[in-house]
């Protein structure tokens, strides 16, 4: 990693202990990614952003407040990025995937809140993360119990807007959405002083848009018997897109897919013919969290596809583009985030219709349901979730984990075994 320490010091960060950090990451990274064989080349991106993850888009987002803009940290996709982007503003994600964090999260947390939520509040409070310096402000959302009172913990660190999102999708429910985001904007407006219009918001709509339109089609090629990417890789494509700018992020994934497209009517596979194809459901995996991918295509199957805030969610569906006002454009913006299919709906059956489409669409043999520990939304969900597959004849295994490594060997002896039971 490239000389960053000044801005890290100007960041205020507790440089020791983000050091530990920096020492452990290019290991797992190389163990996990750079022993893959036969990649795409176009994933050197991809393998650039984290050699220097803490350094180059900081950088970047640091250069923008000089000049007068105003950065947005994110943790959920429910939070409308075009918004943001409509008043200049610039989004990253900030949630947490390592268990380096946890320790920090727990100090004023139960240690039972599931470990992204942990690993969120602890990147902050230790003053390890840049991204979590850098953010003039975090939009926060109500999806769950334990990141309601997240958001207070670091509302007392940190500016913080919480968004209230409706717990079902009934008509006067997607207008209380469009009303929400329409309060959005203005503290949006107030924060980087420039007004949101409906030409500007057109604009940003289409920049996200051009994104979902361009991560899909790499999702499209992991569709193909002849299996172009890993599921590693997309999983890496997915994480990054949270932090990388828009524009940049759908320049290159389309160029990615590109190289897929190309490499499929090739004949070039980055698995054995015959591979079991597994679809992965359920909680978010937030970068650096490769552990599951990992043991299962060390294990002899390949995640073909990830029904995830990291996956499928974050880009199915268009936002309308034909509204020329700003009601509409709200409006079509309420309508767009509300199809995502969390499981802090009731009733839920759109994520369950998701699940069966998607397996269906991938060609799947089987599916795994993760469930990061002490999450009660989709571990209570996974009921339905497993019944619904197997009424469909569909194989599926649940697995609950955190970020540390102590199950690892646990977990690949149930994950072979279940690959073993799918023939």
């Amino acid at each position: 990693m490239s000389d960053y320490v000044q801005m890290w010091k100007d960041l205020g960060m507790d440089l020791q202990t983000h050091d530990a950090l920096c020492q452990v990451l290019p290991t797992a990274f190389g163990d996990v990614y750079l022993s893959q064989e036969n990649r795409p080349q176009a994933m050197g991106f991809w393998d650039f952003v984290v050699s220097e993850i803490h350094g180059i888009r900081p950088s970047e987002l640091i250069e923008a407040q000089k000049q007068g803009q105003k950065v947005f940290g994110t943790f959920c996709v429910y939070v409308p990025d075009e918004v943001i982007i409509a008043a200049n503003g610039i989004v990253t994600g900030l949630c947490g995937g390592s268990q380096f964090w946890v320790p920090g999260g727990e100090k004023v947390l139960p240690k039972s809140t599931c470990p992204l939520i942990k690993a969120s509040v602890g990147a902050r409070l230790d003053r390890t993360c840049p991204f979590f310096r850098i953010a003039d402000m975090y939009v926060g959302e109500t999806t769950c119990d334990g990141k309601k009172k997240a958001w207070e913990i670091l509302g007392e660190d940190v500016p913080t807007y919480i968004m209230d999102i409706p717990q079902m999708k009934r008509e006067k429910d997607i207008q209380k959405w469009a009303d929400e985001i329409a309060e959005f904007t203005k503290v949006v407006e107030d924060l980087t002083g420039n007004k949101i219009t409906a030409e500007n918001l057109n604009a940003a709509i289409h920049t996200i848009n051009e994104r979902r339109k361009a991560l899909a089609r790499v999702f499209e090629a992991r569709k193909s018997q002849v299996l172009p990417i890993s599921g590693k890789d997309a999983l890496l494509m997915m994480q990054i897109a949270f932090f990388d700018d828009p524009a940049r992020c759908a320049q290159m994934s389309n160029k990615l897919a590109d190289e897929l497209e190309q490499r499929i009517k090739d004949g070039v596979s980055v698995f054995p013919a015959g591979t079991k194809r597994i679809l992965l459901t359920g909680t978010p995996l937030a970068i650096p969290n490769w552990k599951l991918h990992h043991l299962i295509e060390t294990s002899g199957a390949a995640v073909v596809c990830e029904e995830m805030c990291t996956g499928t969610r974050y880009f199915e569906n268009l936002v309308d583009e034909s509204q020329t006002t700003l009601e509409g454009q709200l409006m079509a913006l309420a309508q767009r985030y509300l199809k995502t299919n969390c499981a802090c709906f009731t009733p839920n059956t759109g994520r369950i219709e998701d699940i069966l489409r998607m397996a269906k669409e991938y060609q799947v043999d089987g599916v795994i349901d993760v469930n990061l520990k002490f999450c009660c939304l989709y571990d209570t969900e996974g009921y339905t979730v497993e019944k619904a597959l197997k009424k469909s004849g569909i194989p599926v295994l649940g697995i609950e984990t955190d970020y540390t490594d102590t199950d690892a060997e646990q977990l690949r002896t149930r994950i072979e075994a279940f690959i073993e039971m799918l023939g």
